[in-house]
Parts: C-alpha cells; structure tokens; sequence
C-alpha cells in the first residue's frame, strides 16, 4: 500500500517540472552553454613555442614582462602566452584568452609577456625545456 503513496508523489513531482518546462519562455529552452563566459572578436596569427632559455629570453628568463615568476622545474605550468607589441593594444597582461587551430594548444591561456619587437601578429607559447619547439600559422586568438 505504502508503494502506491509513492508512486503518487512521483507522478506529481513529474507533473510540477513538466509544468514549468512547458510555462519557459521558448527562447529560453534547450540552451546550452559551453563556455560560462563569452568571446570576443577573433584574431588570426602565427603561433610559435619557446623556452625559459636566456637564449630565447632576455637575462632574466623565470620573470615574464608582467612580473609574473615561473617555476624553473615546470614553467609551463601557467600556460603562458608572449604577444608581440603590435598586439599589445588589443590584450593586456593578465587576459585570459582562447586558442583554437592550435592543435595541442588549443584551450585558454594567459598573457604575462611580450616578444621582442621585431615580431608582428604573432604569439609565443612557454614550453618546458625537454619539449620540441613547434611553429604554428593561423591560430585564432580570443579575448575572453
């Protein structure tokens, strides 16, 4: 008998939800977010890795531009991003940003360091030592 009360609450708590799916407005159904946060306008550009080597940096590899300092034993670990200048007016240090057509690299990233400035429309991803350097073309970049 107990089993039948039961049943009973079950087919009303069924009722309630369907009621409020079906009283949503239609615009509002069904959508699914993938990101909790929204993109901005897309930049295309070259893609290139380097190390906290003082050949590839500057005297004082472990300290980004930012001011940021990076663990010697994984640097890669805050999975940063070096700019050049001329992108320095669409990002700042500390943006979160997007990387797609990056294979591999693909995900968010954070910028903390500028390349030198010889480099145009380009960005540098910090590796560890012990990884191959690679060199990417038309990687999309997005503000987040």
């Amino acid at each position: 008998m107990k089993l039948h009360k039961y049943v009973g609450y079950g087919l009303v708590i069924i009722c309630i939800i369907g009621c409020f799916f079906i009283m949503m407005p239609a615009g509002k159904r069904g959508v699914v977010k993938r990101y909790a946060f929204e993109l901005k306008p897309l930049n295309k550009v070259s893609l290139t890795t380097y190390t906290t080597d003082t050949s590839e940096t500057d005297s004082f590899p472990l300290i980004t531009a930012s001011g940021l300092h990076l663990d010697s034993a994984n640097p890669k670990k805050n999975r940063i991003i070096a700019i050049s200048r001329d992108l320095k007016k669409l990002f700042s240090f500390g943006d979160r940003v997007v990387l797609r057509n990056a294979g591999k690299f693909n995900g968010i990233w954070f910028i903390h360091d500028l390349m030198n400035k010889r480099f145009k429309n380009k960005i540098d991803i910090l590796i560890n030592p012990d990884e191959p350097q690679m060199s990417l073309e038309g990687v999309v970049i997005s503000k987040i």
